[in-house]
C-alpha cells in the first residue's frame, strides 16, 4: 500500500526543564532548581509520530486538540517535525507532562491539564486516511482518542496492518490487529497471574491471554534492556533478545519500538522481522541518550509565538482559544484569516469586515517580523508585530490575533480548525486554475476555504514605494482583495450566495 502511516491516539505536551540545585528551600527542606534550559516536544501519540517521522516515513497523526496554548505550542512542533495532524476538538484541558531534571536526574514531574477530556468526531477525511494507510499505529495513552466510536469501527475495517500500543486505562484493541505491544507493567495490569512465575512464564502468559482477549495476530512484550518476547501462531514464544546493554533515559523507548515495527509492516516485513528491527531500534535510541538527543532539530527548538506579543486581551494564543472555545460552546462558526497587514489600509479593513460578516468570530492570522521578511525582503515589515497585533484587534470585526514565525499558518490553522478559512485573490473558482493551498488542510477537519474577490484600492507596496519617493498617493496598480456590492464569494471552488 502506498499511504502514510498513521498513528491515532492521545496527544500530550512533555517539557524537559534542566536546572542546576545549589540550595535547599529556606521555609521547606526541599532543593531549588535554578532552571537554566527548558525544551518542549510532542508527548503521547505525538512522539510516536515524531518518531515515524524522523525515520523517514510519511506520517499522518489523528488525535485531539484541545482549544488551549498548549493545543497551540503541539501544532507547532508537530508541523515542524512533517507530521499531518487530522485533529478532533477536545474538550478540557492540554495534559501536560512536566520533568525536572538536574545532572542529567530527574528531581521531579509534574502532571497538569486534569482528568481526560472527551474527544469529538473525526471528520469523513480523517475516516477515509485509515482505509489508505500503509499501516497503522495506534497510540493509546488512555485518554479517550481510542475509545472513539466512529475511530474504532474504521480502525476494525482497515485492511493495513495494525499495530496497537495499549494502556491499562484505555480500551481493548480493535480485533484483529497484526500487533499489539504492552511493556511488562502493562501485562501485568492487563492480565493478572499469581505469584511466584518466573518473568518469562509471566510475559508469556499475559501475551498469550491477550492474544486470546484481542483476538490479535501477535503480542509482543517488551522487556526493556532484555529485548521482547513475542507470542504468535503456535505454542512456543519468540525471545528476541537487544543486540547490546544499554544504561540510560527509557523515556520514549516503548513510542520508538511501536513506531519502528509499524514501518516495518508498511514495508511487507514479517511480524517477527518487525519486532526484530523494534528491538534494534530501541535499544539504539536508549544507547545514544533517548529523547534527548532523537528528536530532530526543529521539533525541539521550534519557539513559542503569539503569547509574548503585546497588545492586550485580543492578540496571542490565550485570547484566540478564549474567542473560540466560546463561539464552538455556543454552536457558532468560527472564521479565520492571515497575512502581513503591514501598513494597514481600507482594502484590508474590507476585507476583514467581509470575512467578520460570514462567521459568528473573525481570528486573524498574523505574520510575526521574521515571517514577513522572509516573505517580503529584509526591509519589511514596516510596522513591527506589536503595532500590526494592536491595529489589528482595535478594528470591531477582529476578535482576535494569533501571531505566527512559519511561513504558511498551517501550524496555527490546524491548532485553530476554522470552519471558515477566508482570503481574498485571484484563486480558483471554478475555472481551472490552482486552488487556495489551506484547502487541503481545510478539509482534515471539515473546514472550507472562501475567496473574496479582488477590489481595485490601495496597495502596501504602492504606499510604502510612494514614501520613500517623498509622498504622493499609491495607484491601484497592485489590486487588494475587498468585498464588491453583492458580492459571490467562491466557496472550495463554488459560488456561494446568501452568506452570513
Amino acid at each position: 500500500m502506498a499511504g502514510p502511516v498513521v498513528v491515532v491516539g492521545d496527544i500530550l505536551l512533555d517539557r524537559d526543564v534542566e536546572g542546576v540545585v545549589n540550595r535547599l528551600c529556606p521555609d521547606s527542606p526541599v532543593p531549588v532548581l535554578d532552571e537554566s534550559t527548558a525544551v518542549d516536544r510532542p508527548g503521547g501519540a505525538g512522539l510516536a509520530a515524531v518518531f515515524a517521522a524522523a525515520l523517514g516515513a510519511e506520517v499522518a497523526l489523528v488525535t485531539a486538540l484541545a482549544d488551549d496554548e498548549g493545543g497551540a505550542r503541539l501544532s507547532t512542533l508537530l508541523a515542524a517535525a512533517g507530521v499531518q495532524v487530522y485533529a478532533l476538538p477536545l474538550r478540557g484541558a492540554t495534559p501536560e507532562k512536566i520533568r525536572l531534571h538536574a545532572r542529567g536526574r530527574v528531581l521531579l514531574r509534574h502532571d497538569r491539564g486534569g482528568p481526560a477530556g472527551e474527544p469529538g468526531e473525526p471528520s469523513e477525511v480523517a475516516l477515509r486516511l485509515l482505509a489508505s494507510a500503509s499501516a497503522v499505529l495506534v497510540s493509546d495513552y488512555g485518554r479517550g482518542v481510542a475509545r472513539q466510536p466512529a475511530l474504532r469501527c474504521a480502525l476494525a475495517a482497515t485492511r493495513a496492518p495494525v499495530v496497537w500500543d495499549p494502556h491499562p486505562r484505555g480500551p481493548a484493541a480493535v480485533p484483529g490487529v497484526h500487533l499489539a505491544t504492552p511493556n511488562e507493567s502493562e501485562v501485568r495490569e492487563l492480565v493478572k497471574t499469581g505469584p511466584g512465575a518466573s518473568r518469562l512464564a509471566t510475559a508469556s502468559r499475559g501475551a498469550q491471554e491477550l492474544r486470546r482477549r484481542w483476538r490479535a495476530g501477535a503480542v509482543t512484550v517488551t522487556l526493556g534492556g532484555d529485548g521482547a518476547l513475542l507470542c504468535h501462531a503456535g505454542s512456543t514464544p519468540l525471545v528476541v533478545p537487544a543486540p547490546a546493554s544499554a544504561e540510560g533515559d527509557t523515556c520514549g523507548a516503548g513510542d520508538r519500538f511501536a513506531a519502528t515495527a509499524s514501518i516495518a509492516l508498511s514495508r511487507g516485513a514479517l511480524v517477527s522481522e518487525a519486532v526484530q528491527a523494534a528491538v534494534t531500534e530501541a535499544s539504539a535510541y536508549v544507547a545514544a541518550g533517548g529523547v534527548a538527543t532523537a528528536l530532530p532539530p526543529p521539533a525541539r527548538t521550534v519557539p513559542v509565538t503569539g503569547s509574548r506579543i503585546g497588545g492586550g486581551d485580543r492578540v496571542g494564543m490565550a485570547a484566540a482559544a478564549a474567542v473560540v472555545a466560546a463561539v464552538r460552546a455556543a454552536g457558532g462558526t468560527v472564521v479565520a484569516t492571515g497575512g502581513c497587514f503591514d501598513l494597514l489600509h481600507a482594502g484590508h479593513v474590507a476585507t476583514l469586515e467581509a470575512a467578520r460578516q460570514l462567521g459568528d468570530c473573525l481570528v486573524v492570522c498574523l505574520n510575526s517580523d521574521a515571517g514577513v521578511a522572509g516573505l517580503k525582503g529584509p526591509d519589511r515589515p514596516v510596522v513591527p508585530q506589536a503595532d500590526r497585533g494592536r491595529l489589528l484587534a482595535a478594528l470591531g470585526c477582529v476578535d482576535a490575533v494569533l501571531v505566527f514565525d512559519e511561513p504558511t499558518p498551517q501550524a496555527a490553522l490546524t491548532w485553530l480548525r476554522p470552519d471558515i478559512w477566508v482570503k481574498g485573490g485571484d484563486y480558483a473558482t471554478g475555472g481551472g486554475e490552482p486552488g487556495m493551498p489551506e484547502a487541503e488542510l481545510l478539509s482534515r477537519w471539515g473546514g472550507h476555504t472562501v475567496v473574496v474577490p479582488y477590489l481595485d484600492g490601495r496597495s502596501t507596496t504602492d504606499m510604502i514605494a510612494a514614501a520613500r519617493a517623498g509622498g504622493g498617493t499609491a495607484g491601484p496598480a497592485d489590486r487588494v482583495p475587498g468585498p464588491l456590492p453583492g458580492m459571490a464569494v467562491g466557496l472550495d471552488g463554488a459560488t456561494a450566495k446568501g452568506a452570513r
